[in-house]
């Protein structure tokens, strides 16, 4: 299922910060979906909309260095 595969880049960048910093410096979803897919996470963009509207995430980026509040632990 490509949610569970959304859900695993979730908590990968929660634990990984390398991951994380990584993902949080892509600007546009679609880039950010892009990227996931080369790196072994099959997802779609819209997938990735459904999973962070239902746990009520934005993903938006703030500060300097670039974050999101999307990742899980």
């Amino acid at each position: 299922m490509a949610i569970k595969e959304v859900e695993k880049l979730l908590l990968a960048g929660g634990s990984d910060k390398d991951l994380r910093h990584k993902f949080n410096q892509i600007e546009a979803m679609e880039d950010f979906v892009s990227a996931a897919n080369e790196d072994g996470f099959d997802f779609t963009q819209q997938e990735l909309v459904s999973v962070l509207d239902e746990e009520g995430d934005s993903f938006e980026s703030s500060g300097n260095p670039r974050s999101r509040s999307i990742w899980w632990r």
